[in-house]
């Protein structure tokens, strides 16, 4: 998706709109490792590699960090055209936080909400190569076969992806690790392989566990 730039930022958590033209005005917003300093300068949120300075977090107030287990049927999102949102759910929350990256509105599990966009940024950047563990549930009978097929790299808006790591825990029952990310990458490539998911669960990102969390409900977690 493209979006200006100080949007991005703010989305992130980063600063206000305001606040962060502030940021790149001072040079301390780099894309695609270019300093960027002009108002108004867009991003494709899918390809671009927007860093954001250090400085920029010494600005910031107390971080806050929760681990939510996200049910189906909810967009991860603080838009208020993408309803109904997770954001509905964590009302009680203290801090103004929003969601660390996205899982569609069909799959569950572990996703993070804060109010620091540095740690956005490390957990979302496919730079970063933060292993993230997927349970999935196919309607077809596991074969050697389909094992190979979604082992594969392909491209995703000309980026190739890492392989994955694809582990069969049950006749139609698959553990998949992937590094990077990437849009809707685990149904890009359950597609490919022409298989069905029936469920897709997130468990794992990096050394962060769903474990026992409900459906709904959230813990904080320190980082």
């Amino acid at each position: 998706m493209i979006i200006r730039l100080n949007k991005y930022l703010a989305d992130l958590g980063t600063g206000s709109r305001r606040k962060c033209e502030e940021y790149i005005a001072k040079g301390l917003i780099k894309v695609n490792g270019i300093t960027i300093t002009e108002m108004g300068t867009k991003v494709d949120s899918e390809i671009d590699k927007v860093e954001i300075s250090p400085e920029v977090t010494k600005e910031k107030a107390k971080f806050a960090y929760y681990a939510f287990h996200k049910p189906i049927g909810y967009f991860c999102s603080v838009s208020e055209h993408e309803k109904p949102s997770i954001m509905d759910l964590v009302k009680d929350i203290p801090e103004k936080v929003f969601p660390v990256g996205r899982l569609d509105k069909m799959t569950s599990g572990l996703i993070f909400l804060t109010n620091d966009g540095r740690f956005a940024y490390e957990m979302t950047s496919p730079d970063f190569e933060k292993e993230k563990e997927y349970v999935v549930k196919i309607s077809e009978k596991i074969t050697p076969d389909i094992i190979k097929e979604l082992s594969k790299s392909f491209y995703i808006k000309g980026k190739m992806i890492l392989p994955p790591k694809v582990i069969q825990s049950g006749p139609h029952l698959l553990d998949i690790i992937i590094k990077e990310g990437r849009n809707r990458q685990i149904r890009r490539m359950c597609r490919n392989a022409n298989i069905t998911i029936e469920k897709l669960k997130r468990i794992r990102i990096g050394k962060f566990l769903l474990g026992d969390l409900e459906p709904k409900r959230y813990r904080k977690v320190a980082i």
